[in-house]
């Protein structure tokens, strides 16, 4: 086996397998969940074990967001979590999804994902969100509202990227970022974000899991703005991120969805819970007004045996042509999430995005 730059085992072919999935490539988005319990501590490990899984499967991508003071959430360290679970994987590009960029002064984010750029060339992603990613006291904590408001987002985004070019106002300069700029996405979950994205030339992951209903006009918004192909150079791409909960028949998965249904419940009606035990769920007293907010709450979720989610998944590139799936997996054992990946994985190179434009850039070489 060659020995890359990187210090890594150059991949086989054999291993580079599925890199794309066929038509259309398949990521992760692992939030680190501390279910009913658990420890954060657990939860890390379990992520840790799904990217290697990940790895091995063929997935193209595997993002940590940032969280705060959120007890069901151990991802608050975004780019210390992906520095691990690069040197844990051998293949699959790893990345925050994402840093919420007013949390942080954008020269040290420039530094600390050069610098992981710079130990795993070509394995990097940075992901920008504006989000608060936790309660307000909390989001104070990290970064005072005055330091996070003083800069518009689209300026914090502008400082950041010049870090990466080496161009930064003022003539101060982020060393390690200098030719090790990884591939940088932009966060969002509206039309809005989608529009910024395409206006700075930036690829797009928009949250299906948290607005459903907004996809299509956004991923509309980003594809209508982003580069034509008849100019020079690729257009930037559109992911988007959803829930799928999988297993091995209809009912199965029903099952599995239970926890998540009753955690939501629970957040309608102002209790914040762990994820449940499936049996906790499944017992619970549900009235006819909870399962009227549950299906609402949960319209996005896709649930079902392979078959089922694949047929899902395919309306939904159908009708949002996006470039790329980023999945994510609320579900209580973690048997149970490994092995709703390994059957995604076994339907992932059916899948074929509806846009299916040659011109999409590569934007996984932006290093």
């Amino acid at each position: 086996m060659a020995i890359n730059d990187s210090g890594h085992g150059a991949p086989t072919a054999e291993e580079d397998r599925g890199k794309a999935h066929g038509g259309v490539r398949i990521s992760v988005l692992d939030t680190s969940p501390i279910v009913s319990g658990s420890t954060a501590r657990q939860a890390l490990l379990a992520t840790v074990d799904l990217a290697v899984a990940a790895d091995a499967l063929g997935y193209h991508r595997y993002w940590v967001p940032e969280h705060h003071s959120m007890r069901g959430v151990a991802c608050s360290a975004p780019a210390v979590l992906v520095g691990h679970l690069a040197n844990a994987t051998r293949r699959i590009r790893v990345g925050a999804g994402g840093v919420l960029l007013p949390n942080h002064a954008p020269i040290v984010v420039a530094e600390q994902f050069g610098t992981l750029a710079a130990l795993h060339p070509g394995r990097i992603d940075l992901g920008i969100g504006r989000a608060l990613g936790g309660p307000r006291r909390a989001a104070d904590a990290v970064r005072s509202e005055t330091e996070r408001t003083a800069k518009s987002f689209r300026r914090q985004i502008t400082e950041l990227l010049g870090y990466f070019d080496g161009a930064s106002d003022d003539g101060v300069r982020a060393i390690p970022a200098i030719g090790n700029r990884p591939a940088i996405w932009i966060l969002g979950s509206s039309a809005a974000s989608a529009r910024l994205a395409a206006s700075l030339g930036l690829a797009y992951a928009f949250a299906h899991h948290l607005n459903p209903g907004e996809a299509v006009n956004a991923v509309r918004a980003h594809r209508a703005l982003r580069r034509p192909p008849e100019t020079a150079g690729p257009a930037p791409p559109a992911l988007i991120s959803v829930s799928v909960i999988a297993a091995d028949t209809d009912e199965r998965a029903e099952w599995l969805a239970g926890p998540l249904r009753l955690k939501l419940l629970s957040r309608a009606q102002g209790r914040r819970i762990l994820l449940p035990r499936p049996e906790e769920a499944a017992a619970h007293p549900y009235t006819d007004a909870d399962r009227v907010e549950i299906a609402e709450r949960t319209k996005g979720v896709v649930v079902g045996s392979p078959e089922t989610v694949r047929r899902r998944l395919q309306r939904l590139l159908d009708e949002t042509g996006a470039d790329e799936l980023m999945v994510t997996t609320p579900v209580y054992d973690h048997a149970d999430r490994r092995r709703s990946y390994e059957l995604l994985g076994g339907i992932a190179p059916s899948l074929r995005s509806a846009c299916g434009s040659p011109h999409v850039a590569e934007v996984d070489r932006e290093v």
